[in-house]
C-alpha cells in the first residue's frame, strides 16, 4: 500500500498575511457613524462663538453628538440679533427649535451647492424630526439666486424668513459641513415682524447671577430687597449697567461694614449704588468721556450724591466710590440693553460709610440726602385738655384786677338782695 499524503505545514508568514488582508478588508467596510462635537468644531472660529454658545445653552448640541452626515448653517456673531433668545421669543418661537432648523440632515459641500438644480433642493432639518413642524415645513429649500448665491428659505407659500449662504466655514468630511449664513432663519408659521417690533422681555438679573455662579450673596440680596424689579423696569430706554460684587468681595468686607445689618431701605440704596442708568458695554466703559457717573441711588436722592468715578488704571477699569476702589474682573452678561460686570469689591457709598485713619470703613448715620425732613419743630399732640390760650401767662396785676372785680360783684348782689327784702316787708 502506498503511503498516505501528510498535510503540508502552514507557513507563519502566510497566516500573518491572511490576517493582514482581513484587517484591511474590515477597514475598507463602512464603519458605524460617529457623532461630531459641534461646539468643539466651532470653538476654533471666534466669529461663531455666540452661535456656539446658543447651541451649548440648549439641548441641540447634545442631540447632534449622536448624528452624522449633517450640514450646520451657522450665523456669525455680527449677524446675530442683539438678544437672539428675545428675538425668537418675540416671534412666538423657541430658540432650540430655531437652532434645529439650522441643522440639515444631509452632508452638503460647497461643490454640492454649486450644482443645485434650477428648481432648488429640499432638505430635511432636525426641526422636522420633532413633530412640531406642520407638513414638511420643517425642511428648507436651497435655491440659486443672483450671482450664483445660494438662498435658504422655507418651502411654505408664505416663508418665515430666508438667509444667504456666505461661504464654507469648515468640514469634517462626510460627517459635518459648516456653512455660514447671513442671519437666523425662522421656520414658517412664526411672526417675524412681531419679533422685530415687540420689545424684548426684561432680563432677569437675579437668574443671570445665579446661572453665572459666584454671586450667591448679591442674588439673594436682590431677591430679598425687591430692587431687582426696579432694575428690570429701568432696562427700557437707555438700558442699565450693573456692577456685581462676587461672593469673595462680600466675604472680604471688614467687620465694621455690617452690610447685612442695615435696614432694608438703606440696603436698597447700596444696591442701587451699583447700577448706572445707561447701557455701557466694556468697550464704552474703557473710553468713557465723563468719569463721574450718577447711579440709580442718585435718582432717589439728589444730583451730586451717590456717584461713581470710573477710570482706566493699568489696563483695567477702576471704579472709585470715594472710600473704596474696585475693578471689573469679568463680563457676566452683555446683551443690549443690559450689561452685568463682576467687580472685586463691594461698592460702599461715602454718603453711608466713612473711612478711618487706618483705612477701614464704618457705617455712619443716614446723610442729609437720605434723611427725612427735620421734625424737631413739629408740635407733639397734647395728651390732656388745657385752658384756652388767652388765659396762659397772666401776670399779677391782671389777677388782682380780676379779684377786685369779683368782690365788687358780690357787694352789688348783696345790696340788691337787701332792697328786695325791704320791699317784701313793706308789702306785708
Amino acid at each position: 500500500m502506498g503511503r498516505g499524503l501528510s498535510a503540508a505545514p502552514v507557513s507563519p508568514r502566510l497566516v500573518l498575511g491572511a490576517a493582514a488582508l482581513v484587517l484591511l478588508a474590515a477597514a475598507a467596510l463602512p464603519s458605524p457613524a460617529a457623532g461630531v462635537n459641534v461646539t468643539a468644531v466651532l470653538s476654533a472660529f471666534p466669529n461663531f462663538a455666540d452661535f456656539a454658545r446658543l447651541l451649548a445653552s440648549t439641548s441641540v448640541a447634545g442631540e447632534l453628538s449622536g448624528r452624522s452626515s449633517l450640514t450646520l448653517l451657522a450665523v456669525p456673531n455680527a449677524n446675530l440679533p442683539q438678544s437672539p433668545s428675545a428675538f425668537v421669543a418675540g416671534a412666538g418661537a423657541d430658540i432650540a427649535d430655531v437652532l434645529r432648523y439650522h441643522v440639515l440632515l444631509e452632508y452638503l459641500s460647497p461643490s454640492d451647492l454649486a450644482h443645485l438644480s434650477p428648481s432648488g433642493k429640499l432638505v430635511t432639518t432636525l426641526f422636522q424630526t420633532t413633530g412640531r413642524a406642520p407638513s414638511d415645513f420643517g425642511a428648507v429649500n436651497l435655491t440659486l439666486g443672483a450671482n450664483s448665491t445660494v438662498v435658504v428659505r422655507s418651502p411654505a407659500p408664505t416663508p418665515g424668513s430666508n438667509a444667504t449662504v456666505l461661504g464654507a466655514v469648515t468640514a469634517v468630511p462626510y460627517n459635518l459641513s459648516v456653512l455660514a449664513v447671513g442671519g437666523l432663519i425662522l421656520p414658517s408659521g412664526f411672526d417675524l415682524a412681531a419679533s422685530e417690533t415687540r420689545p424684548p422681555p426684561p432680563v432677569n438679573i437675579t437668574r443671570v447671577l445665579t446661572d453665572a455662579r459666584g454671586f450667591n450673596v448679591a442674588a439673594s440680596m436682590l431677591q430679598a430687597s425687591g430692587v431687582a424689579s426696579e432694575f428690570e423696569a429701568d432696562e427700557h430706554g437707555a438700558g442699565i449697567t450693573v456692577f456685581v460684587p462676587t461672593d469673595d468681595a462680600f466675604a472680604g468686607l471688614p467687620a465694621t461694614d455690617r452690610l447685612q445689618s442695615l435696614p432694608a431701605e438703606r440696603k436698597a440704596v447700596v444696591l442701587r449704588f451699583h447700577v448706572l442708568h445707561s447701557y455701557y458695554p466694556l468697550g464704552s466703559l474703557e473710553s468713557i468721556v465723563n468719569p463721574v457717573q450718577p447711579t440709580l441711588a442718585t435718582e432717589h436722592t439728589e444730583a451730586g450724591h451717590f456717584t461713581l468715578n470710573i477710570t482706566r488704571v493699568n489696563g483695567s477699569i477702576a471704579i472709585d466710590t470715594g472710600i473704596v476702589q474696585a475693578s471689573i474682573t469679568r463680563t457676566v452678561f452683555d446683551q443690549n440693553p443690559v450689561a452685568v460686570f463682576a467687580v472685586s469689591k463691594v461698592l460702599l457709598p461715602k454718603e453711608m460709610f466713612s473711612r478711618g485713619d487706618s483705612g477701614s470703613t464704618a457705617i455712619v448715620p443716614p446723610s442729609v440726602a437720605m434723611a427725612p425732613g427735620d421734625t424737631s419743630s413739629e408740635q407733639t399732640p397734647q395728651t390732656r385738655l388745657s385752658s384756652p390760650p388767652d388765659l396762659h401767662g397772666e401776670d399779677s396785676e391782671s389777677s388782682a384786677a380780676l379779684a377786685t372785680a369779683k368782690g365788687a360783684s358780690w357787694w352789688r348782689i348783696g345790696l340788691m338782695y337787701l332792697q328786695l327784702h325791704l320791699l317784701f316787708l313793706s308789702l306785708v
